[in-house]
């Protein structure tokens, strides 16, 4: 099993549209762990690591987001696991 942790930026109308709480039932479902928060200027940032598979449907989620969200772009990083536990909803 090969895991993998991205980081993900997503712009559009994703905050006040239960995007976080969508977010991290989908990731819960893949079986990922990491962490979704709103930023101040509006977009959305997810912290996720897990099986490769899972992360590649779970960006194709996000792509789209829960029915009221609009996404404009999307931006995907790979980097370092964080060894994270669950998936939880962050403040800034």
């Amino acid at each position: 099993m090969s895991n993998k942790h991205v980081s993900i930026l997503v712009s559009g109308r994703v905050q006040g549209v239960y995007y976080r709480a969508s977010a991290k039932e989908m990731a819960l479902q893949l079986g990922l762990a990491g962490f979704v928060r709103n930023e101040p200027d509006g977009s959305v940032y997810i912290q996720a690591e897990g099986e490769s598979d899972a992360i590649m449907q779970f960006i194709a989620w996000c792509r789209k987001g829960p029915p009221r969200a609009i996404v404009h772009d999307i931006q995907v990083e790979e980097s370092t696991p964080g060894n994270f536990i669950g998936f939880t909803i962050d403040r800034y």
